[in-house]
């Protein structure tokens, strides 16, 4: 269907598909006064682990807390050091400072933007205490590669699948196959409670430390002492963190839980049309599915920018920009940060630094509408010129 001409449309990056249900859901809980952490956090700690084949899921205040604290249960600190892809949010690198641990930063497989276990294995010290993967923009890495690497050398492994709620791996869905998997919820993420993480596990002793630690190591849950027949005066015998999800935010997510399939049949639907046709599109190369079995979810649209482009990247955005269009630049390399060259220098990440440099976020969400996403692919055309 053609967009009407010369008609200015507005098209956002992304849109959470939130609705009336949504907006009802917390209304429950205000009502029963228990508006903190307690039964629908609970309950959506439990839809989202048997989703994705988990014995538990601990719920956080972010994904960054989620990460922070699955690194903590396990006893990364000072002296440590945890291999992350630069690829990726900051947050993730992040996460790894937070516990006086180092970060060792890793390069990336150039078609899939996940971690290149080959480029893992060299870095591996007698001071690495973990790894952490990134499921980049809803791919999942090849978490069985990563799993026995770190087996080999006695590691753990942190999955940051911030963005990959749904996504599917082999015969399983990310979240799973980690020793503890770490999810997002934030708007931009397939699924929201607005802001809100959940690490996933199947070590019931890890599961029952990390609620423990997420509500300040207190030795008995506000739920419990509420619900108690007698007096109890609860302990706090190390430190702990106030990383806990509320009971409003959960009944958000269990709603969106309702919707997570249909959500990701509508972007994959939407991504399908893109992969269909941007190659005929002067400069684009659209993204790469591999072959260990790991389908797309398209919680973002990234494409690469190849050498024939008329344009540079900036100047292309701006134009879109300038036509309504919403775009991002691709992942961050967070080695170039500051934050990291203060503290390790120049560190050589090649792939990582070209990928950084070339790639681009284009518009996709659940609700997109065929003539917004006909506008977006005709303004590309016209910037780029056919191939």
């Amino acid at each position: 269907m053609a967009v009407e001409a010369n008609k200015k449309m507005n098209v956002p990056i992304t849109k959470p598909t939130l609705g009336e249900e949504e907006a009802r859901a917390p209304m429950a809980s205000i009502a029963s006064g228990w508006v903190t952490q307690g039964p629908k956090v609970a309950e959506f700690e439990k839809r989202v682990a048997a989703y994705v084949g988990a014995r538990h899921g601990v719920a956080t205040s972010s994904c960054t807390t989620g990460l922070h604290l699955a690194l903590h249960a396990i006893g990364v600190g000072k002296g440590d050091e945890v291999i992350v892809p630069s690829l990726t949010f900051i947050a993730s690198p992040n996460s790894i400072l937070y516990t006086g641990a180092d970060v060792v930063f890793c390069d990336v497989d150039k078609r899939t933007f996940n971690i290149d276990p080959s480029d893992v294995e060299h870095r591996i010290t007698k001071r690495t205490k973990a790894i952490m993967p990134i499921d980049q923009i809803g791919l999942a890495c090849d978490i069985d590669a990563i799993n026995a690497m770190a087996d080999k050398h006695g590691l753990e492994v942190v999955e940051d699948a911030a963005p990959a709620i749904g996504a599917p791996y082999k015969e399983a869905k990310v979240g799973g196959r980690a020793h503890q998997v770490v999810f997002s919820f934030h708007p931009r993420k397939v699924i929201t409670t607005g802001e809100g993480g959940m690490i996933t596990t199947s070590d019931d002793e890890l599961a029952t430390r990390l609620r423990t630690l997420r509500q300040h190591a207190m030795s008995v849950s506000d739920v419990a002492r509420h619900q108690a027949d007698r007096v109890i005066i609860e302990e706090y015998p190390e430190i702990g963190f106030n990383y806990r999800m509320n009971d409003i935010q959960a009944s958000i997510g269990i709603v969106q839980m309702n919707r997570l399939d249909d959500l990701l049949a509508a972007r994959r639907a939407r991504a399908e049309r893109y992969n269909a046709e941007l190659p005929a599109i002067r400069g684009l190369q659209v993204p790469y599915v591999p072959s260990y079995g790991a389908p797309h979810t398209y919680q973002s649209y990234m494409v690469t920018l190849t050498t024939d482009r008329p344009i540079d990247r900036e100047e292309l955005m701006t134009r879109l920009l300038q036509r309504g269009i919403a775009t991002r630049r691709g992942i961050m390399a967070s080695h170039l940060e500051r934050t990291y060259t203060s503290r390790y220098g120049t560190v050589s990440l090649p792939v990582t630094e070209e990928v950084a440099r070339t790639t681009m976020l284009i518009p996709l969400y659940a609700t997109m509408t065929e003539d917004e996403q006909t506008y977006v692919i005709d303004a590309l055309r016209e910037e780029l010129g056919s191939a």
